[in-house]
């Protein structure tokens, strides 16, 4: 039984930018990524390095490799175990874009204003 439940954030008008991220990966990545998505099911807060890493503001990333191949999909946690994902990249340099962060940022500001009691 998983301990976490794994949702897509979804914009007002009813885009949902992982899904369209995830959705556009290879097969092999595609396959990747599920099963890390799986992984922050079952451990959700106790997953560390190398799945998962802090990127501050209450923003976490999803650190996926398959072969040379690298992505990050972008989560929060929500309140009752619920974890978030956001939006997602494949990563082509060091540093984690500013622009990709910043959007999870307003996501997550968005889905809490939509969805907090």
């Amino acid at each position: 039984m998983a301990k976490f439940k794994v949702v897509f954030y979804e914009t007002e008008n009813g885009e949902c930018p992982v899904e369209d991220f995830i959705q556009s990966l290879d097969n092999k990545m595609y396959a990747k990524v599920l099963r890390t998505v799986d992984l922050l099911e079952n451990n959700g807060t106790d997953l560390r390095k190398p799945h998962s890493a802090s990127l501050g503001n209450g923003i976490f990333e999803l650190r996926i490799k398959q072969g040379s191949d690298i992505s990050r999909v972008l989560y929060f946690f929500f309140i009752g175990n619920i974890a978030v994902l956001t939006n997602g990249f494949v990563k082509k340099t060091q540093k984690t874009p500013e622009g990709v962060i910043s959007l999870a940022i307003k996501y997550k500001a968005d889905f809490e204003r939509r969805y907090s009691k």
